[in-house]
């Protein structure tokens, strides 16, 4: 077996985001975090969605599908059941996993499958120039927002913990390192996984910048121990923005509830029907 680095993890493009984009910080932190799992080339599947985060399609060396907008989810969970030994990780964004992608988000959460979401969190669709996206904070000035959002965000995190998730915690692009460890341990961690990851925009969100984050972000010492004090500092957000993680649970995945995975995942399986083509004419 070869040896698993960053480098390796890369391919011979070189990333096209804006000078400065925090998806930079994700993307070496997703090589770090896969390399120190020894999740090689051919030993995992990672699912992208559509948005500057689902270009980074292009700039690491392995198993990739890029979803429709919003529907990373359903397509990752149709991978984990077809071969539930393969770790699986989604790469979404505020947009397309909170808007368009919602409902699958909290129908996901609630089954607990064995699935690790990074969500790219800058308040904005970057990919269509800078339109408020569902995170947004109330007030924020965008192109589809010019007199300030007047909607309140979603909380990733709450949303994540109300819904079912048994891994729920926060990153900063800006600290590499310390996303790299929080990935590492989502990977890990058997069941629905979450991490929200604050991701400056630097072309179209002239507020929630490096320095704003860095002047008011926190790492929590512990995890808190229930829900509803996960829920209490996961509402934190102003002034003192906690990082880490805020909630995490070990209960029985999905797939542990199908009994057709119970001997060997669907991909190991015989194929017993006696007359595919016969079944597959019933459907066109």
């Amino acid at each position: 077996m070869s040896t698993v680095t960053p480098d390796s993890l890369k391919t011979n493009f070189l990333p096209t985001w804006c000078p400065g984009c925090g998806d930079f910080g994700i993307w070496m932190a997703l090589r770090d975090a896969l390399a120190n799992l020894r999740i090689g080339s051919d030993d995992g599947l990672i699912v992208y969605g559509i948005g500057c985060h689902g270009n980074m399609h292009d700039w690491v060396n392995m198993y990739a599908i890029r979803a429709l907008h919003g529907r990373t989810l359903p397509v990752a969970q149709g991978a984990k059941l077809v071969n539930h030994k393969l770790p699986v990780v989604i790469i979404s964004g505020d947009g397309d996993c909170l808007g368009e992608g919602g409902n699958h988000f909290i129908h996901a959460a609630k089954r607990n499958p064995d699935l690790t979401v990074f969500i790219h969190n800058n308040e904005v669709y970057g990919l269509t120039t800078g339109q408020a996206s569902p995170t947004a904070q109330a007030g924020f000035k965008t192109k589809s927002t010019p007199e300030g959002a007047v909607d309140e965000p979603v909380n990733p995190l709450t949303l994540a913990i109300a819904s079912g998730a048994t891994f729920v915690a926060r990153g900063f692009a800006g600290d590499m390192q310390g996303l790299s460890a929080l990935m590492k341990t989502a990977i890990e961690h058997k069941g629905f996984s979450v991490v929200d990851i604050l991701q400056p925009c630097v072309t179209f969100d002239k507020v929630h910048t490096y320095q704003w984050y860095r002047q008011r972000v926190y790492k929590l010492e512990t995890i808190p121990e229930n829900k509803i004090k996960a829920l209490e500092k996961a509402m934190e957000w102003g002034d003192r923005i906690p990082l880490g993680v805020f909630y995490k649970e070990n209960k029985p995945t999905s797939e542990d509830r199908e009994s057709a995975l119970a001997d060997k995942p669907l991909v190991d399986l015989p194929l017993t029907i006696e007359n595919l083509e016969g079944l597959l004419n019933e459907f066109y």
